[in-house]
C-alpha cells in the first residue's frame, strides 16, 4: 500500500486478500487478490502509468496477456467516468472471449469491460464499494456480484 499512496494517490479502504485461480485458468499458480479504494491526484492515464510502474519494480514483465506475473495493478473505475467513450466499452465489453486473449487496447478503457464477469474482482469489492454503480450497466457491486454463478463466488477464498 506504500507505493500505491506514494504515486497513485491516498489508499482510501483496502480489502481483505483472497485467494483465486488463476485467470486465465491455466495461466499460473493461484493468485492473492485485493481491492483498494483511491482518492487519486491527476487523471485516470496518470495513474495506470503509475501502477504500471509499480508492477514493473515487483518484476513484472509485460510479454504475453494474461501470462504469468509477479504483480498485476488493474484500474477498473474512476468515479462514473466512461472511457474513452460509451461506443468503445461497449466494443471491448462484447468482444469474444478469444478475441480478448488476443487483443488489448490501445488506450485506457474505463470501467474495465469485464469486471461484472469476475469474482475475483467483485468479492473483495463488494467489501470498500458495495454500492458504486457501473455507470453504463447501472447495477451496483453486490447487485453484479449476486448475478455472478455461485460456483465463480466460491472461488475466490479468503486468506
Amino acid at each position: 500500500m506504500r507505493e500505491l499512496s506514494a504515486g497513485a494517490g491516498h489508499v482510501a479502504a483496502v480489502s481483505r486478500f483472497y485467494r483465486t485461480p488463476a485467470f486465465p485458468p491455466g495461466a499460473g499458480p493461484d493468485f492473492v487478490n485485493a481491492a483498494a479504494a483511491l482518492r487519486i491526484a491527476g487523471g485516470a492515464t496518470a495513474v495506470l502509468a503509475r501502477l504500471h510502474a509499480i508492477e514493473a519494480d515487483f518484476g513484472r514483465a509485460r510479454e504475453v496477456r494474461w501470462g504469468q506475473r509477479t504483480l498485476d495493478l488493474d484500474l477498473i473505475a474512476v468515479g462514473d467516468a466512461i472511457r474513452p467513450d460509451p461506443d468503445t466499452f461497449r466494443q471491448w465489453q462484447g468482444l469474444d472471449p478469444v478475441e480478448q486473449r488476443a487483443r488489448a487496447p490501445d488506450r485506457l478503457v474505463l470501467p474495465h469491460p469485464r469486471l461484472q464477469d469476475r469474482a475475483f474482482v467483485l468479492v473483495p469489492l463488494v467489501e470498500i464499494a458495495p454500492d458504486w454503480r457501473h455507470p453504463v450497466l447501472g447495477q451496483s457491486v453486490r447487485e453484479m456480484l449476486e448475478a455472478l454463478p455461485r460456483g465463480d463466488v466460491d472461488t475466490v477464498v479468503a486468506i
